[in-house]
């Protein structure tokens, strides 16, 4: 892989990070995963009876992160490798 090309790869592994943080999010008790709109306001936008899945989006907000950190990392590591 060439240097221009390699240079992406920590933006794809965010990216892919993200997406399987987003996959792996947890299940909200009866109703399964969240929208990924709610995911992604943490829940804010959430009202009335649905105020008790707060944690559950915030929760789930908490995956994508981590996953897309990881991801990132994991990117930087192939592309420090690659450098070499």
């Amino acid at each position: 892989m060439d240097e221009k090309k390699a240079k992406y790869l920590p933006t794809a592994g965010t990216m892919i990070g993200a997406i399987i943080g987003y996959i792996l999010r947890p299940e909200a008790p009866g109703m399964g995963k969240l929208p990924l709109g709610t995911v992604m306001t943490r829940g804010s936008d959430l009202a009335g009876v649905d105020e008790a899945i707060i944690s559950i989006a915030q929760a789930s907000f908490n995956y994508v992160v981590i996953g897309a950190v990881i991801g990132t990392i994991i990117g930087i590591a192939i592309f420090w490798h690659m450098s070499d």
